[in-house]
């Protein structure tokens, strides 16, 4: 078992993602029944300039009419001569009958986001290109790359096609539950690597070689498959990184995804890639440009990267200059709580494990119901967690950041942050900066598809103030103050100028 704190400080994080690289792991299984041959996408090509290396997607008048809860400008930039027609509905994306059903009956989907409208040629259109995309939480990038792996497997043909990397195994089992729905009628088969409690482990040597058609998973276990040489990868066709920037930036699993990257290439001859994120720095784009060097784009202006469905709030939680107060922050909690009971789930972030369970601890004993998760629990116990806020079983889920990327509960609608999310490293040094990127997936997790939603961040300190006033620079979003909560009816208000009473 690695230690913890080694792990931790290799990442220079905060240490809560989960990978398991030298402990236990296991491999799950299950499949999707009917049967059918999916399509192997669009076939359009077109004539453009051979002196022009990069052009810009153009999209049809007839795509500007969909009606999508983002309404930030996308930036589409395509490599070659390929030319591309964003997609009104589904019908166009010459899809098998199977997976439009899917769509249709499984997923309830009427037409494409604006993301979809514009990445899915890309993805689907021969020659296949690379492509690293970012947008909007809560935008259907999952369907993006779901869909992707879906329509390029021959179920007819055993073993791996497809590949998704994700930096959890709460996302990865997430993931592959949308693909198991969106693929039910087209009779392919997934399996999902992420890590198991102690007792269900199994040496990698005593298990069968991988047969299912997607292998959806977390990199280190991935990767000791493929060296264990029971996960083939010669016929992968289409390589998924969900959460790319946090899988490919230096101190997360650089490492192991390029390894994993790199070796899957080389047997597959060469295969699809796509990095899909809502965000990515600059210093992670000018490694993504050198790890896709011929492939499409596509990015959203940073100033509209905040949903504008989201409400965001700011409370002062501190009467002190120089000392939190704790007791301050835990009432406006509790106000908070007593009206977002009656409009939906809520998700409560801290910064850190202790945090989580001091927290959980003090709201439990004043009679509010919640559960709290963070890496340091079991896995069985992480499962059953975020299997009875997703059932609706729990209202309040208090999390680490080790949500805070791609968990996906449509009946969440207020987010509390307890702590602002600090860069570790600077916060090491003594010189706290904001993380942006974290605090923008924060965020994401309501609000999602264009619903309504609120966030409210807790300031316990003059130090706080300064942290969400950098953020608030970041991304040219000036955050309103409202009162502490011991006026009955700020929080309220606060709400109901969020929609949601």
């Amino acid at each position: 078992m690695a230690d913890p704190a080694k792990t931790e400080e290799k990442r220079r994080a905060w240490g809560d993602e989960d990978e398991e690289e030298d402990s236990s792991s296991v491999v799950s299984s299950s499949s999707v029944t009917a049967a059918s041959v999916a399509a192997e996408g669009m076939a359009a090509e077109g004539e453009a300039s051979e002196l022009k290396k990069i052009e810009e997607l153009s999209i049809t008048e007839k795509s500007r009419t969909l009606d999508d809860p983002e309404d930030s400008e996308i930036k589409a930039v395509t490599s070659g001569n390929t030319v591309y027609e964003a997609a009104v509905k589904f019908e166009d994306l010459n899809l098998s009958q199977d997976l439009i059903k899917g769509l249709y009956v499984e997923m309830g989907f009427t037409r494409p986001s604006k993301i979809q409208a514009v990445s899915l040629p890309m993805i689907l259109t021969p020659p296949y290109k690379d492509l690293v995309a970012q947008a909007h939480n809560g935008s259907g990038k999952t369907t993006c790359f779901v869909l992707g792996m879906l329509s390029r497997v021959d179920p007819t043909k055993e073993g791996p096609q497809a590949m998704c990397i994700c930096p959890t195994r709460e996302l990865a089992q997430q993931n592959q539950a949308v693909l198991m729905r969106m693929g039910k009628y087209s009779g392919i088969t997934s399996m999902c690597a992420i890590p198991s409690e102690s007792a269900g482990y199994i040496p990698v040597y005593k298990r069968p070689e991988v047969k299912e058609h997607v292998v959806i998973g977390t990199p280190g276990t991935i990767k000791k498959l493929m060296t264990g040489r029971k996960l083939k990868t010669g016929n992968i066709k289409i390589l998924v990184f969900d959460e790319a920037d946090h899988m490919l930036a230096e101190g997360g699993f650089k490492d192991d995804s390029e390894r994993i990257m790199k070796d899957i290439r080389k047997e597959s001859g060469g295969c699809q890639v796509l990095l899909f994120s809502a965000t990515f720095n600059e210093t992670v784009k000018a490694f993504v440009s050198n790890v896709v060097r011929d492939g499409n784009q596509i990015f959203v202006k940073k100033e509209d990267l905040t949903l504008e469905k989201v409400k965001q709030y700011k409370v002062k939680c501190y009467r002190d200059r120089e000392r939190p107060d704790e007791r301050l922050k835990i009432e406006v909690i509790k106000k908070i709580l007593e009206y977002g009971q009656k409009v939906g789930q809520t998700i409560i972030f801290v910064r850190t494990k202790e945090s989580a369970r001091n927290l959980h601890k003090q709201l439990s004993s004043e009679g509010y119901e919640c559960t709290s998760i963070q890496g340091a629990l079991v896995i069985e116990d992480r499962d059953k967690i975020i299997k009875e806020f997703k059932d609706g079983l729990t209202q309040v889920l208090i999390t680490t950041d080790l949500l805070a990327r791609g968990f996906d509960q449509a009946q969440v609608n207020l987010v509390v942050n307890h702590d602002l999310p600090v860069n570790y490293e600077s916060y090491r040094r003594g010189s706290p900066e904001p993380d942006c990127e974290v605090y923008l997936h924060r965020v994401g997790r309501t609000g999602r598809f264009g619903r309504k939603g609120a966030v409210f961040n807790l300031l316990g300190s003059r130090d706080d103030e300064a942290l969400l006033e950098m953020i608030e620079n970041h991304f040219q979003h000036k955050i309103p103050m409202v009162d502490n909560g011991q006026n009955d009816d700020s929080i309220v208000n606060a709400i109901k100028d969020a929609g949601l009473l």
